[in-house]
């Protein structure tokens, strides 16, 4: 179901278990390659094929957020972002405003890995300020996180993770907008290094590239991105299917 079209009589009548799916994104820089709108427009297609699926009339979705939190890409032109705080704010609030309407399963659909860590602190925050409440079922999860392996499916893939302007979402876009991919036989590959791990760098995207690329994007074809939305869009609607199937009340689902 989508929000867009329905007006409130509908919304109030709906069962207030049905999942609420916020999709949130970005608009930030993706190599010299791809478009800035890329992170927007990949979740957006894996979302439009979640929709054809069996959770189709028994989840609510609401309009994809492409502002996302990409401070670290600002050094590159065209970028968009709202800072940490204020986007933890913008997501709190967008989450408390669907519980004050009576729903109580709400889910972060993520497409920009800068926005894991403030979607997750978001929902904690959120929680905090609920708590006397105990049947709500607040999530953040990233398309890509949810355990499939598109490259056991198509194994021509080189990555084995999900970079920036990378294979995978090179792949994706040459799936559903060619037209917006530049020339990839100029690019070179720029490793994804393993920095002071486990410890986690603080960085920006200079740190760590040029270009504005993370992976080898010259490997990208549209049929791999094929398999990619397939195996990516399937996490996603099996993941739905376990908030649609709590119980209520369980800690594990």
């Amino acid at each position: 179901m989508e929000l867009f079209e329905m007006n409130w009589p509908q919304v109030a009548a709906l069962n207030k278990d049905t999942p609420v799916v916020i999709p949130i994104a970005a608009l930030e820089q993706h190599g010299r390659h791809m478009p800035v709108f890329t992170d927007s427009m990949l979740l957006g297609e894996v979302l439009r094929r979640v929709k054809e699926s069996s959770v189709k009339e028994r989840v609510l979705f609401t309009p994809l957020m492409w502002l996302g939190n990409s401070h670290h890409h600002l050094d590159f032109p065209g970028t968009m972002s709202a800072s940490p705080r204020v986007y933890m704010d913008l997501l709190i609030d967008m989450a408390e405003n669907m519980i004050y309407h009576g729903f109580r399963r709400i889910i972060f659909i993520n497409g920009h890995g800068g926005n894991i860590v403030p979607a997750q602190q978001a929902l904690f925050e959120l929680r905090q300020k609920v708590r006397a409440r105990n049947d709500l079922l607040l999530l953040s999860t990233t398309y890509w996180t949810l355990g499939g392996k598109p490259y056991e499916v198509d194994t021509s893939l080189k990555q084995q993770q999900v970079g920036h302007a990378c294979e995978y979402e090179t792949s994706m876009m040459l799936r559903i907008a060619p037209h917006l991919v530049g020339d990839l036989t100029k690019l070179v590959e720029v490793p994804f290094g393993v920095a002071f791990s486990p410890a986690h760098r603080a960085w920006i995207t200079k740190d760590r590239t040029d270009s504005g690329h993370i992976g080898d994007p010259r490997h990208a074809t549209a049929e791999k991105g094929e398999t990619i939305f397939r195996v990516f869009a399937a996490d996603v609607v099996k993941f739905l299917e376990r908030v649609l199937a709590w119980d209520g009340k369980s800690w594990d689902a």
